[in-house]
């Protein structure tokens, strides 16, 4: 203890009633402060009790094992002296921490390293992390220091790992205290002072490498300690590390601090405790709520990086595939090119030689319906001639049977002059047979005649020609009717002329048959001439046969290609829905680059720039004008630095706030340029 602590002269200490005087003029100058300070005592009073009972009840039921009172008087004094020193330092730091939450919450702003209260907890706090170290020799000699147990943390809380590479980088610390320090200064200012330590205290088998058993940090007023260290969390601290001499300064204690009497102010701080509390869970909810937001746009700048790196990959892929596709397109267009120019040429010389075929065939099927048509009239003609031909032969048959009947019947009357008689009724009968004969074979032949006019009526534009032919046949009929009436008249004067027509009949029926016979040769060459008109339809058939054949096969080329244009127009719509894609990708890369900068920005707005405090700037940052009364100080939502009126007129939206504020000329246009850039 003696070494420890410094004893201070009696002159230095202040009297009693300006200690008081001093805290009746800090009480009225804070008394919005009070509740938090009761509030921040109270809760570390109460953390330290009950981490104290817990530790007293493992004890009890078998947890931590008691200690055997089985050593030496000697043993047991020095025991007691560490208990003893244990306790003081205990007290000192009670009263460490509630003075400087109390002077904190006086002043009512953020704590600088010059503070007296903040350097006298610091002390105290070195003084109970030594307590109980072990001295480790080394070749220069013995080291004590407490930075070692320190370094554990960085193993333990993989987010102590700032804090350590902070201060091993540090250049102005040379020595294993001024880190120790520095380790402490930053930990107070990321308000986690008292979880580190709390680690440290949950492994004490790591400890009991460092500190002796009886140690201040191995028993259970460490976990005190800890407890009372919570309350620090209200306090905001603002410590700069460079400049100040951490190897150097000696720890001492100044008890003047800790003289001061503040009962009445414990007892004005009571009544506030229910709006401290309500204040308190309000803080912890921001806090949560803040710590909840930086976690998940950390996670989602993860994720946006890990989709960011996917779209990357699958950006190559596509470009990749795009590239091959490209190739396979090319190859493709040049195939259909080929394909083409030989299609054409195909389908060319096909054409020109439909066309040559098919003038050819129309040349020949002119000619052919030329001959057809001559030969189809002069058969009609031919046949016309030979049925009339045949009626006058039947006609001059019949007259011939006659002229025979009559002939015997004069030969008969010339013997029998009475038989006569009967054969005239009987010629007359006969007459009237052949009368009857006649009329029936004029109704055959006008039946022959209509169903010729049928035939003719189906050959379109021969009408005219078997109308006149009808209308001859039916003059000829007239004709008949005529003769067959003078028939029956000249049947009267038959027997005259019978003698003389004999003769001039035996002639005409030997002209009859020369006629017949040049009719039957003349058919004849006719049936000849009808079979080669057939052969030749025959060929004709078959070259078009042939040509329907080639014009089938052009129809099969034509569906060809224009299979070939189907998948030429499938595979142009595939690379167009594949560019499509690859510029829906470049957007979405480009979309996902914006967020990324706007979450870096608002991470930056978070963690963010540091912000500039009043008394350090004196001069305006872009026009370097000195600052006045009226000149006032203005400070830059964005960057945080502080600038005049005139350079700080601008008001933007940024991230971190709801409604525009002021913003610095150089922010302005950053942020305008990259608001232009996005809508872009």
């Amino acid at each position: 203890i003696k070494d420890d602590f410094e004893i201070i002269d009696k002159k230095e200490i202040p009297n009693v009633a300006e200690l008081k005087k001093e805290e009746k003029e800090r009480t009225e100058e804070a008394k919005w402060a009070a509740p938090i300070l009761s509030l921040a005592k109270k809760a570390s009073e109460n953390l330290a009790l009950s981490y104290g009972n817990a530790l007293k009840s493992a004890s009890l039921v078998g947890f931590i094992p008691k200690p055997v009172s089985n050593d030496s008087p000697a043993k047991t004094s020095a025991r007691c002296h560490a208990m003893e020193e244990r306790g003081n330092l205990m007290n000192m730091m009670k009263l460490s921490i509630k003075i400087l939450i109390q002077s904190a919450l006086s002043l009512g702003r953020t704590l600088d390293s010059d503070f007296p209260p903040l350097q006298q907890f610091f002390v105290v706090l070195e003084h109970c992390l030594k307590h109980g170290l072990k001295v480790k020799k080394t070749f220069i000699g013995q080291n004590k220091s407490f930075f070692g147990p320190l370094e554990l943390v960085e193993k333990l809380c993989p987010e102590a790992s700032d804090i350590a590479t902070s201060v091993k980088n540090l250049p102005e610390l040379k020595t294993a205290v001024g880190r120790g320090r520095a380790w402490l200064y930053l930990a107070l200012m990321q308000k986690k002072l008292a979880d580190y330590l709390k680690v440290l205290l949950d492994h004490k088998h790591l400890l009991s490498e460092f500190y002796e058993p009886d140690a201040l940090m191995m028993e259970e007023e460490g976990a005190v300690i800890v407890g009372l260290l919570v309350g620090l969390n209200v306090i905001d601290a603002n410590l700069c590390l460079k400049g100040e001499d951490l190897d150097s300064q000696v720890g001492v204690i100044d008890f003047s601090l800790y003289l001061k009497d503040t009962q009445d102010s414990d007892v004005k701080q009571d009544g506030g405790i229910t709006a401290v509390l309500d204040q308190k869970h309000y803080v912890e909810e921001l806090n949560r709520h803040l710590s909840c937001t930086v976690a998940d746009l950390q996670n989602k700048i993860d994720c946006l990086e890990k989709t960011n790196s996917k779209l990357q990959e699958e950006l190559a892929a596509a470009t990749d595939r795009i590239g091959s596709l490209q190739e396979e397109q090319q190859q493709l267009k040049q195939q259909n090119e080929l394909i083409r120019e030989r299609s054409e040429k195909s389908v060319e010389v096909t054409k020109e030689d439909t066309k040559v075929e098919l003038d050819t065939y129309k040349q020949s099927r002119q000619g052919l319906d030329e001959m057809y048509s001559d030969v189809w009239k002069q058969l009609k003609e031919e046949k016309k001639i030979r049925l009339e031909l045949e009626k006058e032969l039947e006609l001059q048959i019949g007259m011939k049977t006659e002229m025979e009947i009559a002939m015997k019947l004069l030969e008969k009357d010339t013997h029998e002059k009475q038989d006569t008689l009967v054969a005239l009724r009987q010629q007359l009968e006969e007459v009237k047979a052949i009368n009857l004969q006649m009329f029936h074979k004029s109704q055959n032949a006008e039946s022959s005649l209509q169903q010729k006019a049928e035939a003719i009526s189906s050959f379109e534009g021969k009408t005219n020609e078997m109308m006149s032919s009808m209308k001859q046949m039916e003059e000829r009929l007239q004709h008949a009717e005529k003769a067959r009436q003078a028939a029956e008249e000249r049947c009267n004067k038959m027997k005259q002329e019978l003698a003389g027509r004999l003769d001039s009949c035996r002639q005409q029926m030997s002209q009859m048959d020369s006629k017949c016979s040049t009719l039957e040769k003349e058919l004849k060459s006719e049936k000849e001439q009808r079979q080669t008109l057939q052969k030749e339809l025959h060929q004709e058939k078959d070259a078009t046969t042939l040509l329907k054949t080639e014009l089938q096969q052009m129809e099969g080329l034509k569906k060809e290609l224009r299979k070939l244009q189907d998948e030429k127009q499938q595979l142009e719509k595939v690379c167009e829905e594949q560019e499509q894609a690859l510029q829906e990708m470049g957007l979405h890369l480009s979309q996902s680059k914006l967020k990324m900068e706007d979450i870096k920005e608002v991470n930056k707005a978070l963690k963010g720039h540091t912000w500039l405090k009043d008394d350090e700037a004196t001069h305006c940052k872009q026009c370097e004008k000195e600052f006045s009364i009226s000149r006032r100080k203005h400070h830059c939502r964005n960057c945080g630095d502080i600038f005049c009126n005139t350079c700080s007129s601008n008001e933007l939206a940024l991230p971190s706030y709801p409604k525009p504020v002021r913003v610095c000329d150089t922010c302005h246009t950053l942020l305008l340029q990259r608001c232009s850039s996005n809508s872009t």
